[in-house]
């Protein structure tokens, strides 16, 4: 949308005190990602901005979301960002715009303009957009639609633009990565596609949701033998015990688990693993979670991010029985947690001593200390590496690593 508006001559800036129109790019995953949405609508309201509401909340909620914020001067669907430029000229003339596709079907490619908002080193690049599994507690696909990929060239083609914007690191995403090219070629092709993006200059390609019935030999074979591929690999397993993956419509899952994360570490022994669960699915017993802590400390995952359960209305899990109360819901993540920090700081305390590729990101202005990622580490959900010495931003240089806590590295550039 940033791109587009540029494209057509509006000045975009990311103080919205200086702004006309301000556009908020909504999530309506769970309840919590609603209310940070919500919150941020009626501030700018308050502000006596003119909000744009596009993304998921705007596709979930279009009417009510019209009726209870009259500062909303138009509503944007998943499938129809592409038509911004249009939708802005018609607020121009007076018009409150309701543009939302019933069935979105849209997916950018690397004609449209992009106009990024990341770090000067770092770009995402989506592969696919929707999905076709039917997850109990999942709403993405009533919001974005069914799967759609992309073809390899245009996102090669795209890599390459970004290449020649100096940017560093590529992190592709969609919902299911794994399932990258089912509905385009008839069968899965993300180990095709790494090996088409192993030939572009770029020296760190990360892959997001991998699910792990997609992993299969060919893709570890092409994350191994591509040298700018990381073997980092983010899984959301949501669940360990077969009974609430069952629950979940994840069956197929519970029979992989602990195959696959073997599998992994034998093929890739320097694998990087990062996992989501969900604890407090309706019918969670004391018995199930102990089986996913369990699990947690077998596989001893590098990183590991918990939700709690939300019922979302729309959703096959909305409305099942034996639900699990909020407290509890709230002990069981801290547990988990716990049990996860010590493997956390383990990890990176092994890393103490040697000297790592790490891309500086940002400066401190006052101490003159870098911030930056080593290949262990996404952007936003992962750890940090806190440097001492002088790099430019957006750089990837060498750093040796002299302290580690359970999250973050320390280090000085060699």
């Amino acid at each position: 949308m940033l791109g587009l508006l540029a494209k057509a001559g509006y000045p975009v800036d990311n103080d919205e005190e200086l702004a006309d129109y301000v556009i908020v790019n909504t999530c309506s995953f769970i309840q919590a990602a609603r209310e940070e949405s919500v919150r941020t609508l009626v501030e700018l309201a308050e502000a006596n901005k003119k909000i744009i509401i596009s993304g998921c909340m705007a596709q979930h909620f279009q009417d009510e979301l019209l009726t209870e914020l009259p500062e909303a001067v138009a509503i944007v669907g998943t499938g129809d960002y592409q038509k911004i430029v249009e939708i802005v000229e018609r607020v121009e003339t007076g018009e409150r715009v309701k543009e939302v596709s019933t069935d979105p079907t849209f997916i950018a490619d690397e004609n449209l303009p992009r106009y990024r908002t990341t770090t000067e080193g770092v770009a995402y690049l989506r592969v696919a957009e929707g999905c076709d599994y039917r997850c109990a507690f999942c709403i993405i696909p009533q919001l974005r639609g069914d799967q759609r990929s992309r073809s390899i060239e245009s996102i090669v083609a795209e890599a390459r633009q970004l290449a020649s914007q100096g940017v560093q690191e590529l992190i592709l995403i969609s919902q299911i990565t794994t399932n990258y090219g089912l509905d385009l070629y008839g069968e899965p092709k993300l180990a095709e596609l790494l090996r088409a993006l192993a030939e572009v200059d770029i020296p760190w390609i990360r892959v997001h949701y991998a699910y792990p019935t997609g992993l299969t030999p060919k893709v570890i074979e092409a994350i191994r033998e591509s040298p700018n591929v990381l073997p980092y690999l983010d899984l959301p397993l949501q669940h360990s015990h077969p009974d609430i993956l069952r629950g979940m419509n994840r069956p197929w899952q519970g029979r992989v688990n602990d195959g696959i994360i073997e599998r992994i570490k034998q093929a890739i022994p320097n694998a990087v693993l990062r996992t989501t669960f969900i604890v407090g699915f309706p019918g969670e017993t004391e018995e199930h979670f102990s089986h996913l802590l369990e699990f947690v400390k077998r596989h001893e995952f590098d990183h590991v991010g918990v939700f709690t359960f939300s019922a979302e209305e729309g959703t096959a899990a909305f409305g099942l029985p034996n639900p699990v109360p909020q407290a509890i819901m709230d002990e069981r993540r801290e547990r988990l947690m716990l049990t996860q920090q010590p493997i956390s700081e383990r990890k990176n305390q092994a890393y103490i001593g040697q000297t790592v590729d790490v891309l500086i990101e940002q400066e401190n202005p006052e101490t003159g200390e870098l911030i930056g990622r080593s290949a262990r580490f996404s952007p936003e959900v992962d750890g940090l590496v806190y440097v001492t010495g002088e790099a430019i931003l957006g750089a990837i240089v060498q750093v040796r690593i002299t302290a580690a806590d359970t999250y973050d590295l320390y280090g000085e550039i060699v």
